[in-house]
């Protein structure tokens, strides 16, 4: 299949282009690099062996994205373009539902234009909210407590709509949990711009030097430790996931929905820990106040993502360290690097 993968310059959508290659199909990647670099694009073909046709741009152009489609002869669509830092969504919400919502809605026009009914969607665990129990099934409850989450909630919302409207789309919705890791190659990995919002790629700089320590924000939730725990899942185990839906949902009219996660939770301590093990030395951390609006514990109940897709994360903890740290000390400074 000719795939368009939007902000497939990205940390998880560059891996996919990856995967999509190796798997025969042919990626076409979108992206305007606000929060990716040229870079990766460079690290695909250097990986695969294959150069990705792409093309600079937003998905909020209709006629860039409708000419991309139409031009590529694009069967699905692959949806990673967005914003995605909670704290950040809390400081600029008018930027958060301008570039993803208005944004998805504009792509979504584009492909009826074109005549393109197959999308898959970049989804996340945030719109489970703060769950009552764990883990959490693709029918749990959703809700969200930041306006990131609620991006994400609305565009489930959307689809659901517009496939009531009109049943001969495909959409199929993945909800991430935490993707960590890196390219096994040292090639491709996280290259967050700024400070990091998430905890692997804070605790790898921490250990190349580029961090003093790692604030752990709050000790004293009831998990086994204390700290937060959440369902981490290795980048290119989350691409073979995008493949597998790609491959079973192309075609197949309706909403389909995914948890992509391992199955179960690892601590913020059982994470620094794992690091320092794969890096050889022990990593500096200090205990800090909670953050509000974290919650306690998550992770993903994955049976139907086997049963249905034939599909199951099966890289572990140690295999997450030792890949991001491959990355991160080959390239401390990103792809900058």
């Amino acid at each position: 299949m000719k795939v368009l993968v939007t902000g497939g310059a990205g940390y998880i959508g560059s891996l996919t282009c990856v995967s999509l290659i190796e798997a025969g199909h042919t990626p076409v990647i979108l992206d305007n690099f606000a929060n990716s670099s040229p870079a990766a694009i460079d690290a695909i073909e250097q990986v695969s062996g294959v150069k990705p046709r792409f093309a600079v741009g937003d998905i909020a152009d209709t006629a860039l994205v409708t000419s991309v489609l139409t031009e590529n002869g694009i069967d699905a669509v692959i949806h990673f373009a967005g914003l995605k830092a909670v704290g950040e969504s809390v400081a600029k919400p008018l930027d958060y539902y301008a570039t993803n919502v208005v944004g998805t809605l504009r792509l979504l026009g584009a492909m009826r234009e074109a005549g393109v009914r197959n999308f898959i969607f970049s989804s996340s665990a945030t719109v489970y909210g703060d769950p009552q129990t764990v883990p959490v099934t693709e029918d749990s409850a959703r809700s969200a407590t930041n306006p990131y989450g609620r991006t994400k909630l609305i565009i489930e919302h959307i689809l659901e709509d517009l496939v009531r409207a009109e049943p001969e789309w495909s959409a199929t919705i993945l909800r991430y949990f935490n993707p960590v890791g890196a390219h096994p190659s040292g090639k491709m990995g996280e290259d967050p711009r700024g400070v990091p919002n998430n905890l692997m790629p804070y605790i790898a700089q921490v250990a190349v030097g580029r961090r003093d320590f790692l604030s752990i924000y709050g000790d004293d939730y009831p998990t086994p430790d204390g700290t937060g725990v959440r369902d981490y899942i290795h980048v290119v185990d989350l691409a073979a996931g995008h493949i597998a839906a790609l491959q079973a949902r192309t075609g197949k009219p309706g909403v389909h929905v995914y948890n992509l996660g391992t199955g179960r939770g690892h601590s913020v301590f059982e994470m620094l820990t794992a690091f320092s093990h794969a890096c050889g030395k022990n990593l500096a951390s200090r205990i800090v106040p909670r953050r509000p609006g974290d919650i306690a514990q998550v992770w993903a109940e994955t049976t139907k993502a086997a049963e249905q897709l034939n599909w199951r994360a099966e890289r572990t903890l140690d295999d997450m360290c030792r890949d991001t740290w491959r990355w991160q000390s080959s390239h401390p400074a990103g792809y900058a690097g």
